[in-house]
């Protein structure tokens, strides 16, 4: 679909987003995996829109709802300045990015023309074309995919997308045939500067399709692809599927850890699930507010 002309709400793709950019938060979090995330954060820049539609999505507010700033992109260059000069991040981390890539490719150069050395990371869905990713080549040093199916019709009924396992394989594939494997998981560093790092989330009730989707990881691409495993998932909002409602059990995270060392998975980043237990939702650092000046904070600033 064509997104450009005055019309945005005509123009609107499936993303949800024109071609104008839209941008929800600019700022260090330290969530991620500790070789991003290091001790000074992930400079993270959360993009509006989603080339999903995730009925569980944990950022919903921005990639179903549209919650964000239009800005342009010296703004967002801007804003991006300060970020790496007031917080020294360890990195320019872009979630969600892909339906803007023209924007983020003029980003990147922009700051590489002015000395930025950081490490450009693309924090992606999974689902892309292996085009898109070529194109992206040259303004990306690490990519963190999700693989979030193994099961065509669970895809197709909670994301919409029911072509998601092959499209994400051979994205998957085509990232680490640019940057190979992420090198802090091959070598300890405590920082990573380049290489992919697939990521899976476990959805409650769904073990079998965590199951099959670590196997498929694992014949696709071996014992040596760094994986991480998380366990964060908090039921956004109210689901249709009775499972996702709930977290996972400490039965069903148990099952699919087992089979990842089964596997032999040798670069396996686990998040446990008492390690994000926290009592009360609103204070998950894992589920943010993208209304509040911190997202991940639990707490407006004042």
């Amino acid at each position: 679909m064509d997104r450009t002309g005055e019309d945005n709400a005509a123009r609107s793709g499936f993303c949800g987003m024109s071609h104008r950019l839209r941008v929800a938060y600019v700022g260090p979090h330290f969530g991620e995996e500790p070789p991003i995330s290091g001790i000074r954060g992930s400079g993270t820049v959360f993009f509006s829109g989603c080339t999903l539609r995730c009925s569980y999505c944990q950022n919903y507010q921005i990639s179903r709802k549209g919650l964000g700033e239009e800005m342009t992109l010296r703004a967002l260059l801007d804003r991006v300045r300060k970020m790496i000069s007031g917080d020294r991040v360890h990195n320019i981390n872009l979630v969600t990015p892909d339906h803007f890539f023209p924007h983020v490719f003029s980003l990147v150069s922009c700051l590489r023309k002015e000395g930025c050395t950081l490490p450009m990371v693309y924090n992606l869905s999974g689902y892309q074309s292996r085009d898109m990713l070529k194109r992206a080549e040259d303004y990306a040093d690490i990519y963190l995919p999700d693989f979030k199916y193994a099961d065509q019709a669970l895809s197709r009924r909670l994301s919409r997308c029911g072509d998601y396992t092959g499209t994400a394989l051979e994205a998957i594939s085509e990232m680490i045939r640019q940057k190979g494997f992420l090198d802090a998981a091959r070598t300890g560093s405590s920082l990573a500067s380049r290489g992919v790092l697939v990521r899976h989330l476990i959805l409650p009730g769904h073990i079998e399709n965590s199951l099959d989707a670590l196997t498929s990881l694992f014949l696709e691409f071996g014992p040596c692809l760094p994986l991480s495993l998380m366990s964060q998932y908090t039921p956004a909002r109210p689901q249709t599927d009775d499972d996702l409602n709930r977290s996972i059990t400490l039965d069903e995270f148990d099952s699919v850890y087992r089979h990842a060392l089964d596997l032999g998975f040798e670069q396996l980043f686990v998040q446990f699930p008492e390690q994000v237990e926290t009592g009360e939702k609103n204070m998950s650092p894992f589920l943010p507010d993208f209304r509040l000046t911190r997202p991940f904070s639990g707490t407006q600033d004042s």
